[in-house]
């Protein structure tokens, strides 16, 4: 790379220097072309007739003359235009009557001139052209155009990257320790007649660490590590992406055993069928066609790990995955509790934490959250540390970097007025009311009414006390109730009620009707599934019903048992806050001078109004 540089620097510098040698070159011989003094003629016919000139030489329209020199000044050459229809005859007469040699000369432009007139500024814009064009396809000129642009990791030239280092991953690395045992021991699978699969598709959402596995794979095994993306195949000509397949597995082959990895394989493994057939690209095509010829033309014992990591399984062509090219698929989902701990102890060795930090509780307030947001998470609670200027990170460091994740940075400059703050204290505390006071919900971990720049001008959060991965019908039951705390508290506490529950009853609405459609929980429509998934893929989230598969008549059921869900809760919640009012108005009054209340801060609150109320 170093010795691409230099050699760019070297081409631009020497067309820097010929310009301005060029340059500097005309530039004196202007100088010397305007040497010469211009004077009237009147003054020269005088010189002459005084005596005082010693040469001439009469131009095509001008009259150059040498003055006599007068010590210790030197010689001076004068120089004037000639006369219209003039008639050198009086003029010639009296230079030879004065003795001056004089000379005729028709003006003549050079040879080397004229080329020099139109050559150069070719010469300067092709210089100007190359070096521009040589930065802009850095190391893509026209003898490595086809070559792979793969990065090699070998052993003694990156820091070697082993299953130690990647965390929250226990299943996909078991499944993946077999190919690793296969490229240390390959000799034990021969005499067996065993064969090891030629390639591992990695599948999960973005950041769950498909690279990192690879890589650590690699590590583990002791064998070079060919990186690249899926992009990097494609280009704008037809044909560069599959000279550029067979470049990277003539490599490979060469440097075996080796294992290549492809991130983002399905840029070049769309399938090639369903409506999308006619929008045909020649350039992807062909590269997918090398690939599987390539993945199929390997010998018995080449060696050669294909690793390739995705998203969107679903929309890979059916000749990638099936048996004897992609035909193992690992897949790397979104950690648990467990595994975000383990992530966050494996990013926290360079941080000096605090004693009061617990990495448990930090993994059970980050749901949902995959590697890369974990190392995210805890580079920026160091970064708070820093801007305070504190030598560990501290608990308080790490609310402040989940709240900067989950709702954005604190809006210091908005300013709400009296009544708005006091609105959005009632909804927040609207919905803790609600959590603590119904049996299947997750336990409050802090209440706030601090702005922040992802809309939220306040936020609830709640822990929860475990993973779950099924929901019964109770418990979200009890989620819409909370959902729509904050509404219910507007209503009774302030005159009118306002936008703020916007979110809340989009999650609420959501919700139930997922209940009634998806999930069957209606007694009315009973256990029956209506509409048909469409929307994101299982990777990314749940999907959205949009294609109808029902009557009208059952659509107007469908949203009668939606609405009647909403509306229990609804109630459910009024009645809860009515109950418990006192308590509401005490906490809406702590939340207005504190802005935010902890968990202990909140029991302590309730541990206080119960024994007033037992009084």
């Amino acid at each position: 790379m170093h010795e691409v540089r230099k050699r760019q620097f070297t081409f631009s510098s020497v067309y820097l220097a010929v310009a301005l040698a060029l340059m500097f070159a005309l530039h004196f011989y202007v100088l010397n072309r305007a040497e010469a003094k211009p004077v009237p003629y009147s003054q020269l016919s005088q010189e002459v007739r005084d005596g005082r000139v010693a040469k001439v030489e009469i131009r095509t329209d001008t009259i150059v003359a040498e003055l006599k020199p007068v010590p210790p000044a030197p010689a001076k050459v004068v120089v004037t235009s000639r006369l219209p229809n003039m008639d050198e005859r009086d003029f010639v007469a009296e230079l030879e009557k004065q003795g001056v040699s004089f000379e005729g000369h028709i003006d003549k432009v050079p040879w080397w001139e004229q080329i020099l007139g139109w050559v150069l500024p070719l010469v300067l814009l092709a210089g100007f052209w190359g070096i521009a064009m040589r930065r802009m396809t850095r190391g893509v000129g026209p003898m490595t155009i086809g070559k792979s642009q793969a990065k090699i990791y070998d052993l003694d030239e990156s820091k070697r990257v082993t299953f130690a280092d990647v965390a929250g991953v226990e299943e996909a690395k078991a499944e993946l320790v077999e190919v690793v045992d296969f490229l240390k021991h390959p000799q034990k699978y021969r005499a067996l007649g065993a064969k090891i699969p030629k390639g591992v598709l990695l599948v999960g959402p973005p950041g769950t660490g498909k690279t990192l596995l690879a890589k650590a794979v690699a590590g583990e095994s002791g064998v070079p590590f060919f990186s690249l993306s899926g992009s990097d195949f494609v280009e704008m000509f037809v044909g560069v992406g599959a000279a550029r397949v067979r470049d990277l597995f003539q490599q490979a082959k060469e440097r075996s055993p080796v294992i290549i990895f492809i991130d983002e394989l399905d840029a070049i493994g769309r399938s090639r069928g369903g409506p999308r057939a006619f929008a045909t690209n020649d350039e992807r095509e062909q590269t997918l066609n090398q690939l599987l010829v390539q993945m199929d033309g390997f010998e018995g014992d080449a060696n050669i790990i294909i690793m390739a990591a995705t998203n969107r399984p679903e929309i890979l062509d059916k000749a990638l995955l099936r048996a004897g090219r992609f035909d193992r698929r690992v897949l790397v989902d979104a950690p648990g509790v467990a595994g975000r701990k383990a992530i966050l102890e494996v990013h926290a060795r360079k941080v000096k934490l605090g004693p009061d930090v617990t990495l448990e509780v930090v993994a059970r307030r980050t749901p949902g959250m995959v590697g890369a947001d974990l190392a995210s998470l805890v580079n920026e609670a160091a970064l708070a540390a820093a801007r305070r200027g504190s030598d560990t990170v501290s608990k308080a460091d790490f609310d402040e970097a989940i709240d900067r994740q989950q709702l954005g940075l604190k809006q210091q400059g908005r300013v709400m007025n009296e009544d708005e703050k006091r609105r959005v204290a009632y909804h927040e505390g609207g919905h803790a009311l609600a959590a603590l006071s119904l049996k299947h919900t997750d336990p409050v971990h802090r209440i706030t009414i601090i702005p922040r720049s992802i809309g939220a001008l306040g936020a609830t959060l709640q822990l929860p006390t475990e993973e779950r991965y099924l929901m019964t019908r109770e418990e979200l039951l009890d989620r819409i109730c909370v959902m729509l705390g904050g509404r219910v508290a507007e209503e009774l506490a302030c005159s009118d009620i306002s936008t703020g529950a916007q979110n809340d009853l989009e999650r609420a609405s959501e919700t139930a009707r997922q209940m009634v459609c998806r999930f069957g929980m209606s007694e009315a429509l009973g256990p029956l599934t209506y509409g048909s998934p469409s929307g994101p893929s299982y990777l990314e989230g749940p999907v959205s019903l949009v294609d109808r598969n029902f009557s009208e008549q059952t659509g107007q059921q469908i949203d009668r048992e939606v609405r009647k869900i909403v509306d229990d809760q609804h109630a459910r919640a009024t009645e809860i806050i009515r109950e418990r009012r006192p308590l509401l108005d005490a906490l809406v009054g702590r939340l207005l001078v504190e802005e935010t209340l902890d968990q202990a801060a909140l029991e302590d609150l309730v541990t206080t109004y119960t024994k007033k109320a037992a009084e």
